[in-house]
């Protein structure tokens, strides 16, 4: 069984939703993501999305935007992200990491090369925000090939037809994005997430995260109420960005314990 099986494995067994946090690799900086995977699994994370830095994040809203512009500044790659994986495997982590970007970088480093080297790191999986998953099929046979898992987006506007050929192509989980709008914290949910999740689990058996938007507590129950984990990115960056330095780990760790319920909240 892969981890990313593994982990969804133990969510069910233990009856509770999963956290996938994200992560810039490179912002702050590279030594402050090696600081920042393990504390975020302490305070609650299952699964961690190294983000691969890109000049163009069109996906992204400001904040990860400014993540990913600064860990471009800091010089960081495709293979500096490969290098802080094999790190973070040094360390001891043993949850799933995926890395989540676009497809240029890849398709720059090399699609086989890519898979290749990022099973060898200890990498479980990709997350390639633009890909069409009509024009994924090399990506999904290199990821195969090597061991890795391909995670598929799916949108509110996405037609049955495309969430039948997600079905067919899937591994690992399906990635749902809450809202047509690019990443960013948000006061609500939209109402009609539910239905959403429940027309693409009426076509596909594997687990559902869903991601974009999600900040609070609140949203996170609402979420493990609806499907297997939530993905969170936004929120934690800002966490980043507005602490002491000195303070981000603790910061970041609390902030994990407080969404996933682990902590209560400071009055």
């Amino acid at each position: 069984m892969s981890r990313i099986a593994d982990a969804f494995a133990r969510l069910r067994a233990e009856r509770r939703t999963g956290l996938v946090a994200f992560l810039t690799v490179g912002h702050p900086s590279v030594e402050d993501t090696l600081r920042l995977v393990p504390a975020l699994i302490e305070g609650g994370a299952d699964i961690i999305e190294l983000a691969i830095p890109f000049s163009d994040p069109l996906a992204e809203g400001p904040s990860i935007q400014r993540s990913s512009h600064q860990a471009l500044l800091n010089g960081v790659t495709p293979g500096v992200c490969l290098e802080v994986a094999g790190k973070l495997r040094a360390q001891g982590v043993t949850a799933p990491l995926i890395f989540m970007g676009y497809y240029n970088p890849l398709l720059a480093y090399g699609l086989e090369d890519f898979c290749h080297d990022a099973a060898q790191v200890g990498a479980d999986g990709l997350i390639t925000v633009d890909l069409p998953p009509e024009e994924s099929h090399p990506l999904r046979d290199a990821c195969r090939r090597n061991g890795l898992d391909l995670i598929y987006l799916l949108a509110p506007t996405s037609t049955d037809e495309r969430i039948e050929l997600v079905a067919g192509l899937a591994s690992g989980f399906v990635y749902c994005v809450s809202v047509t709008g690019v990443t960013g914290a948000r006061e609500e949910l939209p109402k009609a997430l539910s239905s959403f999740v429940n027309r693409v689990r009426a076509h596909i058996a594997l687990p559902m995260a869903v991601g974009f938007g999600i900040s609070k507590p609140k949203h996170f129950r609402a979420v493990g109420r609806i499907a297997e984990a939530a993905v969170i990115g936004s929120a934690i960056i800002d966490e980043i960005d507005r602490s002491d330095p000195s303070q981000t780990v603790g910061k970041v760790k609390r902030y994990a314990e407080v969404v996933t319920g682990r902590r209560r909240a400071a009055r």
